[in-house]
């Protein structure tokens, strides 16, 4: 059975860091394409950013770019979300996915398998 689990929420300051990770088990880390996304209070959950098995193919929402950066170790079956310059409205809720393709809509729900349980990021004014 393949687990996800998110780590590295917290409580940041407007314009500070974070770094979320999240580790895979029971799977074929190597072979899937990797997503986050995130859920605000109140709001739908929005995609944020995916990469794909090799790591050549990164796309991000418009919403982030410049700021996030998605990248992935394999042999560790690690991904990683690095938050910068963060924003009030970046709190959210954020969940990593997986997907056994690594091509279509990759920006949907739908197109992942598996998901972990979320981790809290919450940017204070």
């Amino acid at each position: 059975q393949v687990h996800l689990e998110e780590s590295g929420g917290g409580l940041v300051q407007v314009g500070g860091s974070l770094r979320l990770s999240c580790k895979v088990s029971g799977g074929t880390f190597a072979t899937y394409g990797m997503g986050w996304f995130r859920q605000a209070p109140g709001k739908e959950r929005e995609f944020v950013a995916v990469i794909s098995w090799s790591g050549n193919s990164i796309y991000y929402t418009d919403s982030v770019k410049g700021r996030f950066t998605i990248s992935r170790e394999n042999a560790k079956n690690t991904m990683y979300l690095k938050m910068d310059s963060l924003k009030p409205e970046d709190t959210a809720v954020y969940y990593c996915a997986a997907s056994r393709e690594n091509s279509g809509s990759w920006d949907r729900e739908s197109f992942y398998d598996y998901w972990g349980q979320g981790t809290q990021a919450t940017v204070s004014s």
